[in-house]
Parts: structure tokens; C-alpha cells; sequence
């Protein structure tokens, strides 16, 4: 209905003609400010809201709040019963080693693992030499372990007590979802080859493409490895993101020393990895320095730096890792381990001859464990 339109009363002609209150000409300064003020208030949780729903998924440009979580302990692997909660892996190598991985049975018969009340030992054969039947001519016995129980988010604590070393070895202590790699992700908390010389052991993230370490803030005292900030696996021949360790955190001096724990923190916000070492005591063993908890709870939050510290700045973290398996592994030669053979002080002999025909040289390649304990966010 227009204005002219006769139809139209003196009244609703006032309405149309007169200052409305929705009209801005017709605000005081008074209302202007208020407006203002809430024109701030409005964009300001709207923003916020956005920011929030970013950093959750692991998205933003913010450094992620690490702030304390509630863990409560939902599983043991300890004593007699260790080896009990794992699958014994006996197919072929993925990574292209020069290894047998043996069933229970097998890994019985040539004493592969073995527990106690407080300690369990994963290892290479030291017994099949060239003249042996069988022999090790198409590879040496050895032992991969994939626990049955898969895991999301937590804190995992890893009582290490010896870490395998010499030359031809690929040992790893890391997660995955075997089934689904790389969609799943595969966090390595302790890997290293041959006589593991520099002591520091790689920490890395595999990942399908969307994940970047990429110049993004980080709080460790590790230090990036090699220039590797992508953890898509198709970049570098699948080098992952890594970190290298401090020194004697793995090898001769780790062990030496007693070794440690490490301590896994992965959660939405991101993925951290911390060493404990243990100190000696006077059988050589001591105690670790895991800080006690607070209340009865372990709080990775006051623990200081982690060695590693993977963000989700950059990287869906909830979208990149699902479903982990626990794994426990010493591969033997394979990709790794004959791409830095040349140099690695082992001899001038192949990879291959080395494994098959000089059994005594893996009496160090064996890992030794006290309990491993998987805590979940209440």
C-alpha cells in the first residue's frame, strides 16, 4: 500500500512520515553507543564459536591448550601374562626385510619371548648360523607383536628397559591400525637401526595427506629430524614428521643407564611423547622419574616439555588417527635400515649376508619391557 493511496488513515500516514525508532537518523548518541556495543559483543562470540570449532578439530593457527585431563587406568600389560594380550605377526614383511617373523610356537622353540613376574623379552635368533637347519639364508628369526585390543585417544606408559641394537636391526615400539594404513595413522615412539650410534631414537607421525608440523609453533626439547615436517607418507618416501630425541634415549648408554619410560599423550588437541629415564640405583635398575601423580592422577600437563610435540595446527588429529594397535617389532634389514647400511660402521658386507650368516652379533637385539599401561580421559 503506497502513501498517496486514499485508503490509507491519518494514523498510518503518521507511522510512515514520522522519525521511526528503527531509523538510525533518528538515534541519539546515547543508543549509538549501546549499538555499538553490541555489534562487539555479537561478533566477538561469533568468532570465538568459529575459533573454537577450528582448534577442536585440530584446525586454526593457534597453538592447542594442552590443559589437564582426568585418566583413569583401563589396562595392564604386565608379568607372566604379558605376551597373552598380543597377535604374533608371520606373513611377509611389509618394509621388505630380511626376516622370518615366527608364530608363538616358533617364537617358543627358539626362546623368542619369554616373561617373568617383572620383566618380558622380545628378541632375535643368536642360534641359526649358515650351517644350521634351517638356516637364516632367507632370513633371520625374529618377532612382531600386534596387541589384540585396539585404542583411541589416552596416555600410554611404556617401561623400557633394554632397546635393541646392531648392525642389520629396525627395531620399533609404535601404533597403528595394521588394517587400515595409512588412513588410520601411526604414531613411532621409539625406532632407530643398525648400532643406533647417535643414541636418539625417532619420534614420528605417518599420516595421510592434511597433516603438517609445517611452521607451526611447538614445545619440545627434541629437535625436528632431517627437515621432516609433512607426515603424509607420500612425501620424503613416507619420512613421516620427525623428531630425533636427546642423546642416550635409546642404545648402549640408554640401557646402560637402565633405561626409562615413555610416555604417550595423544589426544584432539595433539600428539606428545616425554622420556623418563630411569635412575641408577645399585643394581643398575633405580626408579624412573615419572612425576607422581597429583590426587591420584597422572598429569601430563605439569610435566614439563615433552621430547616431542606434534600440534593439531595444522593436522585433524581426531581424523587422522583412529583404532591403534600396540606393536613391538625388530625387523631386520628392510628399506630403513640398508638405506643408511653404507656408513653405518657394519662392515663391508651386504645387509643380507650379514643377517644370515653371523648369528652371535644379535646378543644386543632384544627388547626388554616391564608393564605397559594404557590410561583413558574420563
Amino acid at each position: 500500500m503506497g502513501r498517496g493511496d486514499p485508503s490509507v488513515s491519518a494514523y498510518e500516514v503518521g507511522y510512515w512520515t514520522r522519525p521511526s525508532p528503527w531509523s538510525p537518523r533518528s538515534w541519539s548518541r546515547k543508543v549509538w553507543i549501546w549499538v555499538g556495543t553490541g555489534i562487539v559483543v555479537v561478533v566477538a562470540a561469533v568468532v570465538g564459536a568459529v575459533v573454537g570449532v577450528r582448534l577442536a578439530k585440530g584446525g586454526g593457527g593457534s597453538y592447542p591448550n594442552y590443559s589437564r585431563l582426568n585418566y583413569t587406568l583401563i589396562d595392564t600389560y604386565s608379568g607372566t601374562s604379558f605376551f597373552d594380550k598380543f597377535n604374533y605377526f608371520h606373513d611377509y614383511d611389509p618394509t621388505f626385510g630380511f626376516v622370518h617373523y615366527v608364530d608363538p610356537d616358533y617364537a617358543a622353540t627358539y626362546n623368542l619371548t619369554y616373561a617373568s613376574p617383572s620383566t618380558a623379552i622380545v628378541r632375535v635368533d643368536t642360534s641359526v648360523g649358515p650351517d644350521s637347519d634351517p638356516n637364516a639364508s632367507t632370513g633371520r628369526f625374529s618377532v612382531r607383536l600386534e596387541s589384540k585390543a585396539q585404542y583411541g585417544p589416552g596416555l600410554f606408559l611404556f617401561d623400557v628397559k633394554h632397546t635393541p641394537y646392531g648392525c642389520g636391526t629396525w627395531p620399533a615400539l609404535w601404533l597403528t591400525d595394521t588394517s587400515n594404513w595409512p588412513t588410520n595413522g601411526e604414531i613411532d615412539l621409539l625406532e632407530s637401526v643398525n648400532l643406533a650410534s647417535s643414541g636418539r631414537p625417532t619420534i614420528a607421525l605417518h599420516t595421510t595427506s592434511g597433516c603438517s608440523m609445517d611452521d607451526v609453533r611447538r614445545e619440545m626439547s627434541g629437535s625436528v629430524e632431517g627437515g621432516h615436517v609433512d607426515c603424509y607418507n607420500g612425501t620424503d618416501n613416507n619420512a613421516g614428521c620427525a623428531v630425533s630425541g636427546p642423546p642416550a634415549t635409546y642404545g648402549a648408554e640408554f640401557n646402560e643407564r637402565g633405561g626409562g619410560v615413555v610416555a604417550l599423550e595423544w589426544r584432539v588437541e595433539g600428539v606428545r611423547v616425554w622420556g623418563f629415564p630411569r635412575g641408577r640405583g645399585g643394581d643398575g635398575k633405580g626408579v624412573t622419574a615419572v612425576p607422581p601423580p597429583e590426587g591420584g592422577m597422572l598429569d601430563p600437563s605439569s610435566w614439563g616439555l615433552p621430547v616431542a610435540d606434534f600440534p593439531g595446527t595444522k593436522c585433524d588429529v581426531a581424523g587422522h588417527f583412529r583404532n591403534q594397535s600396540i606393536v613391538v617389532n625388530i625387523d631386520l634389514c628392510g628399506v630403513l635400515t640398508e638405506a643408511l647400511w653404507e656408513g653405518s660402521g657394519c662392515g663391508s658386507v651386504s645387509c643380507h649376508y650379514f643377517v644370515a650368516n653371523r648369528p652371535a652379533e644379535f646378543k644386543n637385539a632384544f627388547w626388554e619391557f616391564g608393564a605397559f599401561q594404557v590410561y583413558k580421559a574420563l
